[in-house]
This record gives C-alpha cells, structure tokens and sequence, in this order.
C-alpha cells in the first residue's frame, strides 16, 4: 500500500516538472546584476505592456484585470489579433486606496506599432522600463495578506542593505490558475536607485 502511494508521488510529481516544461511560455528578459541574501537585483530590459486599472479589493481587482486583458489578448482588438500568453501578470501590491493596475506582458515579438488596438477603453497599450529592479521570490498563493508580508519583508531587506526604492512594489504572477501552491512561482518586484 505505501509503495503505491510513493510510486503515484513520484509520477504526479514528474508530471508537472514534464507539463510545466512543456507549457513554458516567454518571461520578461533580465541581466541578473546580483544575489543578495533572501532577493535578487536584476535589470529588466525594456517591454510592452497591456495594462487596466481596478478599484476594488485586491482580489476582485486582479480578476477582473485579468480577464479584461485577457479579453485583448484573445481577439478583443481592432484586428481580432490573437496574442500568445506570456508571464508573469503583474499588479501593484495591496494598499489603503484598492486602486490597481494589472498588467500582462506581450511577447517581445510584438512592436507598439503592431499591437492591434483593444477593443475597450479600459485596457491600454505602453512602452515601459522597469530598469534596476530588486526582486524576492514567494510559492503558494499570492493572496492580498501574502502580498503584503512578501512586499514588507522584500522593503526590510531593502532598508537594511542600504537600498533605496523609486516606485511602487509589484506582485508577479507566473502560474496559471490550476496551479497547485506548491508549484506556484511568485515574485515581488520593485525599482531600486
């Protein structure tokens, strides 16, 4: 009874290891700059983003984001344009005001100029450079609670390296939804001096 157990671990376990292999999709480019004990700086290339903001809590905010550029990316554009998923989905951390902008990457292929028009107003096209990042790494689900520890311990490592941050921290997303937790991959991401 036990070596069957362990024998179906084994196979569901190399079973996602084999389907997230094969499900790999495009992340943004990054030069690792360094490691530091418990974040990474990194500098992020230039990249186009689909972006939409949310007033509602944060994780109405990341749904609804969500689906309204995934609306963009599946055809509900000017040309019908179907655009290749990539990861992660980024969304400013929880705050106070529950204003959120969720964001999707497009695929480096893609130019301003031929990334058709969304279909909507809501959800707008732009150029943005994130630069010199710092960047914690979290599993699991990234809840509004696990957002925050994450974001708040990434500001501690910060503060107590002698690190300046320039913007707003980010909650990166790179799993589907069907993700089991400990499979998750999570990031919190924010510009540094």
């Amino acid at each position: 009874m036990n070596f069957n157990r362990i024998k179906f671990a084994i196979i569901l376990l190399l079973s996602c290891i084999i389907l997230s292999e094969v499900m790999a999709i495009e992340t943004p480019e990054y030069t690792l700059i360094k490691k530091e004990n418990g974040f990474e700086i990194r500098k992020y290339e230039p990249m186009i983003i689909a972006t939409t903001q949310v007033q509602s809590e944060y994780r109405n905010a990341t749904s609804i984001g969500f689906r309204r550029i995934a609306n963009y990316i599946f055809g509900g554009n000017a040309t019908g344009m179907n655009i290749e998923m990539t990861a992660p989905v980024l969304t400013n951390t929880p705050d106070s005001q529950e204003i959120y902008e969720i964001q999707f990457v497009m695929p480096s292929e893609h130019s301003m100029k031929d990334l058709p028009k969304p279909n909507t107003d809501n959800v707008s096209i732009k150029r943005v450079n994130l630069g010199k990042t710092a960047v914690l790494r979290f599993g699991g689900w990234a809840t509004r609670d696990r957002a925050s520890h994450y974001k708040n311990e990434l500001r501690d490592l910060l503060y107590a390296n002698g690190y300046k941050t320039n913007k707003a921290y980010m909650v990166a997303q790179y799993n589907s939804p069907w993700a089991i937790p400990p499979f998750r991959k999570n990031e919190i991401i924010v510009q540094i001096d």
